[in-house]
């Protein structure tokens, strides 16, 4: 299609080398509703090349001392960090995130994770035991397992990508990434930064395009024996089956369904604010973020009224302003799929207390077409509703009102999803309780997504399978391997 703007236009990265394609797709600039990037709408020819250069480059790479691949990792951590203002930037256009968030959790998290492995990639320690009446020594060594295969989602761009990056290639494997279509411009950055690292050629390989063309060929190809996926639980299962006659490690951190257990103890000078950012923080685009709030009936009404005031506080708006608070979500259809979920729990009997379809929303001229939308509170909804069963993944929250300890950890727990829970009590002997009950591969108490990574990363059930984090990540990115020796 005809398009009047220069458009910005992706290569693939292979073997050290930017790499045109036969065809690509479009990217949308989500706060204008524009069509401003072309993406590389890769498939098999291109993955095999990549897959080949990853292949190729493991030998040496796999061989090179956890302290020289450290330095390399470092370097472009201080690269990234160095070009900070220009990958905020680039972040909030791409994916409609406000550019405070960009500049403040995106990108130096991306480059924490970078200096995170390296470091810790000097720390790991492998087990010996001893049979002395045998005469025998036993020991552990962990090896690369070979070319991962790595799919990011588009919440979070580069800070999921490193995530992943990250480990793999601290622990000697190769990479094959493949981050989402939608948001691919600060993937594309970082790559003109690999030379400049003093990354070998091939040991960080970038394919651009679509999970069902690019992805798929990269799941089933035979010399990819690891897959690390962060997204949907429904390509999750599709990555399940097409790498099952493959026997390949996976590792998935799928969506969530997460609850906030707000008692009546709790400090809501605290619990409101940080309430707030956990359902809307990112336009509500975390898998952390709260969507079902649980508050004890004593407190009920006063929550409500002050967690609706401060929610029609909130800014919407262009992403470049840095007085906003929320952007645009990541595409329309998205956005249709968010509201739609508000229009069933109206129809539903369920009140809509501010946001969507109740309180106007005022967009600068250059907006207009962009997928925005105010932040939605839903109460008088019931547990069994979509709007409580499903992840709707944008800003939208249900506030329920409870009773009981018992009752509400059974209702927290009822859903299919897993990943994360926040409870706000000042009882210490209730927060352990009710903790220790929640199936939630992560639970916060009095706060929100204070994260230390040496610790597993990850959900129960429908949330994904595996955990990520320092010993997490080294374990999977490692074959472990007992050695005996007789003396």
């Amino acid at each position: 299609m005809a398009h009047s703007k220069a458009l910005l236009v992706l290569e693939n990265f292979i073997a050290g080398k930017f790499v045109p394609c036969s065809s690509y797709i479009d990217s949308y600039n989500p706060s204008t509703g524009d069509v401003y990037c072309r993406v590389p709408d890769s498939g098999k020819e291109e993955v095999e090349a990549a897959v080949r250069a990853a292949k190729d480059a493991f030998p040496a790479w796999s061989s090179k001392s956890p302290l020289e691949r450290s330095r390399i990792m470092n370097k472009l951590a201080d690269l990234i960090e160095h070009d900070l203002e220009e990958f905020a930037q680039a972040e909030s256009k791409d994916q409609g995130k406000t550019i405070t968030f960009a500049r403040t959790v995106d990108i130096p998290r991306a480059v924490y994770n970078l200096r995170f492995f390296a470091s810790s990639i000097l720390h790991h320690t492998t087990e010996c035991t001893e049979m002395a009446s045998m005469g025998c020594v036993h020991y552990t060594s962990r090896e690369p397992v070979g070319v991962a295969g790595l799919i990011s989602p588009w919440n979070l761009p580069l800070y999921l990508l490193t995530w992943k990056i990250a480990p793999a290639i601290a622990c000697g494997n190769t990479v094959v990434a493949k981050p989402s279509e939608m948001t691919s411009v600060t993937a594309w950055m970082m790559c003109k930064l690999l030379e400049k690292a003093g990354m070998p050629h091939g040991v960080v390989n970038v394919v651009f395009g679509t999970g069902a063309k690019a992805g798929e060929a990269l799941v089933c190809h035979p010399d990819v024996p690891l897959i690390s996926f962060t997204g949907s639980t429904l390509t999750a299962q599709r990555i399940t089956e097409k790498s099952a006659p493959h026997c390949k490690k996976l590792s998935l951190e799928l969506g969530g369904k997460n609850p906030a257990i707000i008692f009546d103890d709790a400090d809501l000078s605290q619990c409101i604010p940080t309430t707030l950012r956990s359902s809307f923080a990112n336009q509500g685009e975390i898998c952390l973020c709260t969507s079902r709030i649980f508050v004890q009936r004593g407190i009920y009404s006063e929550f409500v009224k002050r967690f609706v005031a401060e929610a029609k506080k909130w800014k919407v708006g262009n992403p470049s302003d840095p007085t906003v608070n929320m952007g645009a979500l990541i595409s329309k259809e998205h956005l249709e799929k968010v509201r739609s979920y508000v229009k069933r729990a109206q129809a539903e009997g369920a009140r809509i207390l501010c946001g969507e379809g109740v309180d106007s929303l005022d967009l600068p001229a250059g907006n207009q077409k962009g997928y925005f939308m105010l932040p939605t509170i839903i109460t008088e909804v019931r547990d069994e509703s979509c709007c409580m069963q499903e992840e709707i993944f944008g800003p939208v929250t249900c506030v329920v009102v409870f009773d009981t300890e018992e009752e509400v950890v059974e209702r927290a727990n009822g859903v299919k999803y897993g990943l994360a829970a926040t409870v706000w009590s000042s009882n210490v002997g209730r927060v352990h309780r009710v903790a220790r009950r929640l199936q939630s591969g992560l639970v916060w108490t009095n706060c929100w997504l204070v994260r230390d990574l040496n610790l597993p990363f990850g959900g129960m059930k429908a949330s994904g399978i595996g955990r990520e984090g320092a010993k997490d990540s080294y374990e999977f990115f490692t074959e472990v391997k007992t050695i005996t020796i007789k003396h």
